[in-house]
This record gives structure tokens, sequence and C-alpha cells, in this order.
């Protein structure tokens, strides 16, 4: 099963510290990127003199709010253990990593900071997420990918999007959580009923990923990729919620890297999907060890 949420600290004290600390953290971050979305907004104005110029204006941004939430991550005592393959700096990625919870994020931004890439950071997401004030405005100027969950109107706006990140070349990491969801007990124990209708092998820690939207991905953006990243995410304590994390709760964190260079990278669609569910058996070893040895496994990955 999927690690446990952090449990709470059961001294009153600490819990009254980590919401003072939770408190601060909120009051500077979130006027901050709120400041940030009127000035992306503004930044729209120079649409019709340089779209190249606005999406440089818009990754600075990124990256200096994202490198605010990593900087401040680090004044609360987290530290992220970085394991596997170092990954070369500003290069392009398809980004696949496990799903927990959204401090998954945050654990990301770890790893694209150090390789100068925080800014380059491109999500699927959730359609409804554009909609939130924040978050969801600022990716909308990051040409972030929002899906509805409709294959047939999704295609066409993907399609759309890997066509401008191909003409522009545009620099990009772009992050998809192909499990479709956050990985709890309930959702475990629906994917490894499907595993079994499917033939597949089940999994304890991870789900069965979606492949389709991978594969589209990959034919996609082949051309513009130069490799696709495996990253697996295991927390130490438990599972930290984002405000958990804000309280500064959390303290080791861990990304396991395995760097797959998009030439060695099967181009047929059923060896592709077969690939990626061969990632997510990996995967799941690779939790399974750490959550009974407390150690990265090198020769699982």
């Amino acid at each position: 099963m999927p690690l446990a949420p952090l449990a709470e600290p059961k001294s009153f004290l600490t819990r009254a510290w980590g919401f003072a600390k939770g408190f601060v953290a909120i009051s500077v971050l979130l006027p901050a990127l709120v400041l940030i979305n009127v000035m992306q907004t503004l930044s729209a104005v120079l649409v019709p003199i340089s779209r190249p110029l606005v999406r440089q204006i818009n990754r600075f941004f990124a990256n200096f709010w994202w490198s605010w939430v990593v900087i401040w991550s680090k004044w609360y005592g987290v530290k992220v253990h970085f394991h596997g393959d170092d990954v070369p700096e500003r290069e392009n990625a398809l980004v696949v990593c496990n799903h927990q919870e959204m401090s998954d994020i945050l654990t990301l931004f770890f790893l694209a900071r150090a390789k100068k890439s925080l800014g380059d950071l491109k999500f699927y997401a959730k359609n409804m997420i554009k909609y939130v004030p924040g978050i969801g405005w600022g990716m909308l100027f990051l040409d972030c990918i929002f899906l509805k969950r409709n294959w047939t109107s999704d295609h066409k706006h993907i399609e759309k999007t890997f066509d401008k990140i191909n003409r522009y070349k545009i620099p990009l990491w772009l992050v998809s959580y192909v499990e479709g969801t956050r990985a709890r007990p309930s959702k475990i124990k629906q994917s490894q009923e499907f595993a079994k209708k499917a033939g597949l092998v089940p999994s304890e820690h991870v789900l069965i990923p979606r492949t389709k939207g991978f594969v589209a991905t990959m034919e996609g953006l082949r051309n513009h990729l130069d490799a696709v990243y495996d990253l697996t995410i295991a927390y130490e304590d438990g599972v930290p919620s984002l405000w958990q994390w804000a309280k500064g709760y959390v303290c080791d964190v861990h990304i396991h890297v395995r760097r797959f260079p998009t030439d060695n990278i099967p181009e047929d669609s059923e060896e592709l999907s077969q690939w990626l569910i061969e990632r997510y058996q990996v995967k799941d070893k690779l939790l399974d060890s750490y959550y009974k040895d407390g150690e990265i496994r090198e020769d699982l990955g």
C-alpha cells in the first residue's frame, strides 16, 4: 500500500509553532503570487510586439516565485536528496513521476532549480485549475496544458500546443503524472483489480499508468525532446500535505532519477505503452525496497 499521510506532531507547542510558521509562509508567498499574476496579465500587451519576449518575462516570473518556494522550504529544514542519474542543465525533457500528494510538485522544484530549468516547468493539469487565482492563472501564461479528460477535445488542444512548442522551440520540462490521480489505498485497489483483468503485474505503491497521453506526447514532441526523466519520489516519515509542508513538518525527501535519451525510447505506440508500464513496475520495486529497508537501491532502477 502507499505510504501513510504524515502524522501531526503530538506536542501542542510544536503544532502551534508549525501553525505560526505556516501562517507566515502563506502571508508572504500568496500575496507575492497575486502580484505576479497582475504583472503576467500586463505582459499580455506585449504579445503583438514579441511573443518570445512575453514567454521570457513569464519564465522569469515563474522562476522567481518557484525559487522563493524552494528557498523558503530550505529555511524550514526541507532537504531533498537526489539519487540515480545526474541530468544535464537546461535540456528539454518529458518528466514522468509517481504522484502521492500536491507536495510532489514542490519536490520537483528542487531538482528543476538545480538544473536551471525551474522557469521551464510546464504541467498537464485538470482544466478547472486554470480558473484558480494565483497558481491556475499563472500556469495559463506558462503554456501549461489543461485537460478536460475528453480525448476528442483534449487531443486537438494538445496538438495545437505541441505545434507551438515545436515551432518556437520553447524550452521545457513537461511534467506528466501518468497515473492520472494521486495514489491512495482505494485507487491502488482499483488499479490492482484492473491489472489482474488486463494481465499486468499489480502494483503496491503506484497506479498502473495511463499510456495514451504519454504516447501522444512522445509522438508530438519527440523531435523537440532531449530525454525522458523517470522520477520516483519517496518521503521518509509519511506523505505531507501542502499545509504540513508550509508548517515546516517535512525534513527529508528522496528523488530517484533515471534519464532516457529520446533516441533510446521506442517509437511504436504499443512498445511505448509497454515501456511506460515497465518503468512503473520498476518504480513500485524502488518504493517497496525503500519503505522496507530505508534506502534507495540503485540496482533496482
